[in-house]
């Protein structure tokens, strides 16, 4: 009888261990650092220290606005430019759009004209071109032009024009994509044309649309072959030096205020390092490093920039971090002053968080990107953040608004993808800096990077501060939100989740004593003024 009591005790205490246990990693859930389900993550923001400053937040026009902004009925084409453009606000204090504030303007390069002779089967993807066999014609590229002026009066003020093949009348092969090599689909015969010919487009589209360009792109992910499929070719970086100095003497000759901006690297670790693309990588100590052959960093009409692609290079998280801080790293040692521009991203990659096959309008895919943005402006400091192609009539996970594969007219659809930008877009303005921030759970990016990422950014007067959640769980997660030299504050919650009516929807507001819970798989905006 005494040995089945004790059993009896032995067993009971067992149980209660096991239930403390439970219970402790049950609470551990319950926030992103642990904790007790009493417990809250504090976030101080600590304004004093500061990273980069931010240019902006934008996406291109390729390739579908050449028939929206034709061909749509007028309404719609406003809907999209609303969803992509605009600052305004409904009654209810819901945003219009998420803000963008850069817009990248596609200079084609004619394959358009060939129709399924140019290489090109999908007819989207061919573009027009302001350079013709008979000359110019300043009419082309009329649906791209309506939405470079939808743009522009909706506070859009910062555009870049670019180019993935010169004219097909220049090209080697008459082509606006490679018949293969490593090197540029354009004889050197043809430096001088191409540069007049970008400086000539940058020109009309000053004098005649009143949009001056900011920038000139003349080189688009160079380290691939582009054989077919879509416009593009390869360039050698003395290809790009040797162009480049062309330029820069053109746009000084006729006194254009646009800069030139390179390299659009095809993944981020072409930034710093050549891999299996020799001759065609190692951009940032290519072209800003004083020492080498193909520096152009002195150039008058340079951007002090250096810009690439993030795709393939987010699959796996310690390729997203690594990579990220190689391309710091590097600009650390070649020229700290030289700021990094992600200049284009879709999800393209396929692994067991996101397949770029498919189109997916809900909170998945935007919580992927939300953990790529966030990554790319807290580890590799980007200045800029733009996305690939705003229109989409694809299948795919590569557009912020969809549309029917109708050259004419069809449905609009938002996305999360468009949201979830919307998060940084709307509200992180040209000017503003990225600030350091604590958590009271002291975790690291490497040990949050599935969890709940935070980034925070302030106005330089000090009289704004945007913080921007990202949470990954599957839990919500209760938070409060601290500020070094702000005893009390008021803020306002923006979030954007998988319910059909939140897409950056307004929220409650809070001050510094409120503990508030970030709802699972969700992006929240805090706006502190």
């Amino acid at each position: 009888m005494k040995n089945k009591n004790l059993y009896n005790v032995l067993a009971i205490l067992l149980l209660l261990v096991l239930s403390i246990a439970a219970c402790s990693n049950s609470n551990d859930d319950l926030s992103d650092g642990g904790g007790t389900s009493s417990d809250y993550l504090t976030i101080t923001l600590k304004p004093s220290t500061v990273y980069q400053t931010i240019h902006s937040f934008g996406a291109s026009d390729a390739w579908s606005t050449q028939f929206v902004g034709k061909n749509w009925p007028l309404a719609k084409r406003n809907q999209i430019a609303d969803y992509l453009f605009s600052s305004e606000t409904d009654d209810n204090g819901q945003p219009k759009g998420i803000g963008l504030s850069t817009w990248r303007f596609n200079i084609g390069g004619g394959s358009d004209v060939q129709g399924s002779d140019s290489g090109i089967s999908d007819e989207w993807r061919r573009a027009e071109s302001f350079l013709t066999s008979s000359g110019y014609n300043w009419d082309a590229q009329e649906g791209q032009r309506w939405f470079l002026q939808a743009a522009k009066e909706r506070g859009v003020n910062e555009f870049t024009a670019f180019s993935n093949s010169p004219p097909i009348v220049l090209t080697k092969n008459g082509k606006a994509h490679s018949s293969g090599g490593s090197s540029a689909n354009l004889d050197a015969a043809n430096y001088n044309s191409y540069a007049d010919f970008l400086a000539n487009v940058i020109e009309n589209i000053r004098d005649n649309e009143g949009i001056t360009f900011n920038y000139i792109s003349p080189f688009n992910e160079p380290q691939w072959d582009w054989t077919g499929g879509q416009e593009g070719t390869p360039w050698l970086n003395s290809e790009i030096a040797a162009i480049t100095k062309i330029l820069d003497s053109k746009i000084e000759s006729k006194n254009l205020n646009t800069k030139i901006e390179i390299a659009e690297s095809a993944q981020l670790n072409y930034l710093y390092e050549d891999s299996n693309k020799s001759g065609r990588g190692s951009h940032i100590q290519e072209f800003f490093d004083a020492s080498s052959s193909n520096y152009v960093g002195d150039l008058n009409n340079i951007a002090h920039k250096i810009c690439g692609h993030s795709y393939y290079t987010t699959s796996g998280n310690t390729t997203l971090i690594n990579t990220r801080q190689g391309v710091k790293d590097q600009i650390q040692q070649t020229d700290s002053s030289l700021e990094f521009w992600m200049s284009e991203y879709c999800l393209l990659e396929n692994n067991s968080q996101v397949e770029g096959n498919g189109r997916d309008l809900g909170i998945d895919p935007a919580l992927y990107l939300g953990k790529v943005i966030h990554t790319d402006l807290t580890v590799a400091n980007a200045s800029s953040w733009q996305w690939w192609i705003a229109v989409s009539p694809y299948d795919y996970k590569d557009g912020l608004v969809y549309i029917d594969e109708n050259k004419f007219d069809g449905e609009v659809y938002d996305s999360k993808l468009l949201w979830a930008l919307g998060n940084y877009s709307y509200f992180i303005k040209e000017g503003y800096q990225r600030i350091n921030l604590n958590r009271s759970d002291n975790k690291s990016i490497e040990q949050s990077i599935d969890g709940l990422l935070v980034s925070a950014y302030k106005k330089p007067d000090d009289s704004k501060y945007v913080v921007v959640l990202v949470n990954q769980r599957t839990i919500d997660i209760p938070i409060n939100v601290k500020i070094d030299g702000k005893s009390n504050y008021s803020g306002k919650l923006y979030q954007t989740s998988a319910e059909s009516t939140d897409n950056l929807s307004p929220k409650e507001s809070i001050d510094n004593s409120t503990v508030w819970s970030i709802p699972a798989r969700s992006i929240v905006t805090v706006v502190v003024e």
